[in-house]
């Protein structure tokens, strides 16, 4: 078992989580979309063999997230986010070497892995494991900064790559990972005062049995559908939604205005959250999430005969979409237990980034099919499906 640091401010660490965060979906989540047109006029390499890379590694990604979830359950949970990030960090930089697409491929397959260890999964379920009812706190307040990430890495990437190359930018995102990043995860992750000492983890079998336990009951595999139905059409609208504006005649200004508007609404979805948190539970604030998303689709729907309705689809998707990074961990600790929580988390994890991985591929699919008017239709759809299947969820949860 690892050692146990020194006890650490609670506040302090949750802040340094939240830049942390912050700093690792930058350099390693957003970089990708954010570079994604230098990539392709200077390696001279398709949007579809690029695209392919990013897909791959949410898939390991997605893979790898149970694997993590048992080590976190297991008290290696400082180990795996300081670790994912050191590696993470590494291998952004070696980004900036890549001369052909196998290397390119190899090290965004590995760069899924950090993932699955870095990013929001893992991090929540530290903190659920760790904090017990004190987390609802700290994951709201790291992802209220870290939902700036995009924000950050879009404008900082492009800006880098124009003036001194992508190769330059990837390196400079390298840096700030091993130097900031790295050390604010590992401060981060220190025990508090009021924290469940990391030697006190439950057993491997006990997780085992947690999880085992959780898979027996319709609650688990509900959620899963209604997670991954959040992810699928989160992943399609952010994906399509330039082509699928254009296709309607909007400006590409208006249209980059809209889609750079749902990271902001995002934030203040969770700061609305924040003020609410006392007085609502986080199962009734995940269920509102759903009607503000199944109120997106149908305002994207709308948009056609008004387009001002697109202001509506910005807010609602943005706010819609921006809890559930705080729910999801919450409501699943709430139906599910926290024994083994990190096997369970991870366990869920897998088909909520496998959803996200395949939403731009099933988008254009169905693009092929009946163009975005029925994309549009689709994600209306499966957010309904999301919602009836949370529904389920609670009503099982309950009679249980």
């Amino acid at each position: 078992m690892p050692a146990v640091p020194s006890l650490a401010s609670p506040a302090r660490t949750v802040m340094a989580l939240a830049f942390a965060e912050t700093i690792i979906w930058a350099g390693v989540f957003y970089i990708f979309p954010a570079l994604l047109a230098h990539w392709e006029a200077d390696l001279g390499w398709s949007k579809t063999t690029l695209s392919g890379a990013f897909t791959a590694s949410l898939i390991t990604s997605a893979l790898c997230a149970p694997i993590a979830g048992r080590l976190i359950d297991a008290g290696y949970g400082r180990l795996l986010l300081t670790g994912g990030a050191a590696c993470a960090g590494v291998l952004i930089g070696l980004v900036s070497l890549v001369q052909v697409s196998w290397q390119f491929y190899a090290l965004w397959i590995a760069l899924g892995a950090c993932m699955a260890c870095a990013l929001y999964e893992p991090c929540f379920a530290f903190l659920t494991r760790t904090r017990g009812g004190d987390a609802r706190r700290a994951i709201t307040r790291i992802t209220l900064i870290a939902g700036l990430a995009g924000t950050v890495s879009f404008p900082t990437a492009n800006l880098l790559a124009e003036l001194y190359g992508w190769r330059s930018a990837t390196t400079a995102f390298a840096l700030a990972i091993l130097l900031i990043a790295l050390p604010l995860f590992r401060y981060g992750t220190r025990p508090v005062a009021a924290n469940e000492p990391a030697s006190s983890a439950p057993s491997g079998s006990s997780n085992d049995e947690g999880l085992r336990a959780a898979m027996r009951r319709p609650t688990f595999w509900l959620l899963a559908v209604a997670f991954s139905m959040i992810a699928l059409t989160h992943g399609i609208l952010i994906t399509h939604l330039l082509p699928m504006l254009d296709e309607r005649g909007v400006s590409t200004s208006v249209a980059v205005l809209v889609a750079s508007g749902i990271g902001p609404m995002q934030v203040a979805g969770r700061v609305a959250m924040m003020a609410m948190e006392r007085h609502v539970s986080m199962n009734t604030v995940c269920a509102v999430s759903f009607v503000f998303m199944l109120a997106a689709a149908t305002a994207l729907i709308g948009a056609g005969a008004i387009p001002l309705l697109l202001v509506a689809f910005v807010v609602l998707q943005g706010s819609g979409y921006g809890v559930t990074s705080i729910t999801r961990p919450v409501v699943t600790a709430n139906l599910l237990g926290r024994t083994g929580f990190g096997a369970i988390s991870g366990a869920l994890a897998l088909p909520f980034m496998g959803a996200t991985a395949i939403s731009p591929t099933l988008a254009a699919a169905i693009w092929t099919v009946g163009g975005y008017d029925l994309v549009r239709l689709a994600v209306l759809g499966l957010v309904g499906v999301g919602a009836a299947s949370f529904v389920l969820a609670i009503l099982s949860a309950q009679r249980r």
